[in-house]
């Protein structure tokens, strides 16, 4: 399982025009499956999101996480993010995992956001989505499980 987690001060998803999903401060999320991915990455990705400290305390510092901010999460399947470009100039996705398995992780992982009490946002799962954001910071981070 990957992550691409950045701070945003808002951020949005389109679908044919039509805003599916958005949120004000917080994290948008690219996720991407690989196969045999599971409740264990599941979890512990989750668990590490929720709490991680990415947010400025009073002093500037990276101390406070999504709860302590009230923030929420827009979260975007995006198995692009297993491609493979070490050899010819196509890239490979063999590394990700196949649609139906993919799918039923991304729908794992967005409850179990949900249940560590944040609000959750998503794009469409397959679908042909535009992504709008605004990154705070810059803070962008690559999780890997």
């Amino acid at each position: 399982m990957r992550v691409v987690l950045q701070r945003v001060a808002r951020a949005s998803v389109t679908v044919e025009n039509h805003v599916v999903g958005s949120v004000g401060k917080g994290l948008l999320l690219l996720v991407g499956f690989t196969a045999g991915d599971g409740e264990e990455q599941i979890q512990w990705i989750a668990d590490k999101i929720v709490r991680l400290r990415v947010f400025p305390d009073d002093e500037g510092r990276m101390n406070r996480d999504l709860l302590d901010i009230g923030g929420a999460l827009l979260v975007v399947s995006q198995f692009t993010l297993y491609a493979d470009v070490r050899k010819g100039r196509r890239p490979s996705f063999v590394g990700a995992a196949q649609p139906d398995e993919a799918n039923s992780n991304y729908e794992k992982f967005v409850n179990e956001l949900e249940q560590r009490g944040v609000p959750v946002a998503t794009g469409e799962f397959g679908a042909l989505m535009s992504v709008e954001l605004v990154n705070d910071g810059p803070v962008t981070l690559i999780l890997d499980r």
